[in-house]
């Protein structure tokens, strides 16, 4: 069974360790379930169930950088 995934674009990440913090704290969003991060795009995708737009937000804000869009 495929997950339902969303993807961002995050400003601000310059390298491994940047992705690696905004990684770590998306996992930590209740209903996360995988995350990955693509550095050279800038774009984070999240897959999961029942996940707010809202918490992964704050979540790269609190990882340090920013999230600008979500892709539809």
């Amino acid at each position: 069974m495929s997950r339902p995934k969303r993807t961002y674009t995050v400003e601000g990440m310059t390298c491994g360790h940047c992705s690696k913090s905004v990684m770590e704290e998306v996992l930590q969003v209740s209903g996360v379930k995988a995350v990955d991060v693509d550095l050279d795009s800038g774009r984070l995708t999240v897959a999961g169930e029942d996940f707010e737009d809202g918490a992964i937000t704050s979540a790269v804000d609190e990882a340090g950088y920013t999230l600008v869009a979500r892709s539809f």
